[in-house]
């Protein structure tokens, strides 16, 4: 199989940017990520910019060694709490489970992912999806650390162009997905290009010496 996937959260849907044979294919924008799933007869591999996998007594060395990576864009990275953490039904009742579970608090940043990180969770039992960061994607693809915010004008023709020499152009009219944020487009595209680095065999993975069942991020 030749295609793959990439998904980035907006709102409360999915952008999604199809590969094939590492070029682009398509876009859209997912509603039911279940139903979207079910549909990819022929995707080789999902990257999702979600996490995949919760933290136990200690951050996930994943998440670490991705801030670390990435350095100046570090704050793009949230450490993955506990999963009860993020099944508390409030901030309030979440910051305090926080300090319960591993004796440190929850950013805000974090717990508003809630309900796509669970949503993701329980799909995970699909060996297509993979978890990957954009920044640290886009780290790998420029060889040293990404210079610019995301959010920027200076960042996003840092990223565009970054994934056009990767043979990932993508194209100016993208009809209705156009409305979704460029930053959004351009992380999905970064999660697909990674996933197609697995379909390849090209990907690596952080931590680099991930051990079994240890979540991981794939880039």
């Amino acid at each position: 199989m030749s295609e793959v996937v990439g998904l980035d959260g907006w709102k409360r849907q999915w952008v999604a940017i199809h590969l094939v044979s590492g070029r682009f294919a398509s876009a859209g924008i997912v509603a039911d990520l279940s139903e979207f799933l079910v549909g990819l007869t022929d995707v080789a591999f999902v990257g999702i910019d979600i996490p995949i996998g919760f933290a136990n007594k200690e951050p996930r060395r994943a998440d670490v060694d991705a801030a670390r990576m990435i350095g100046p864009r570090r704050s793009s990275v949230f450490l993955t709490p506990p999963r009860e953490v993020l099944e508390a039904e409030t901030y309030t009742e979440a910051r305090q489970v926080s300090r319960d579970a591993w004796g440190r608090g929850v950013t805000a940043q974090a717990f508003a992912l809630r309900s796509k990180v669970l949503e993701v969770d329980a799909l995970s039992a699909d060996g297509r999806l993979m978890e990957i960061h954009p920044e640290v994607s886009f780290c790998a693809m420029s060889s040293s650390q990404v210079q610019f915010p995301k959010k920027s004008w200076a960042g996003q023709q840092e990223r565009r162009t970054l994934l056009a020499d990767q043979g990932i152009v993508l194209p100016d009219d993208l009809g209705d997905v156009g409305v979704v944020p460029a930053d959004d487009i351009l992380d999905a595209a970064a999660c697909a290009w990674s996933a197609d680095r697995r379909r390849t065999g090209l990907a690596q993975t952080l931590p680099l010496d991930p051990r079994l069942g240890e979540p991981i991020i794939w880039f």
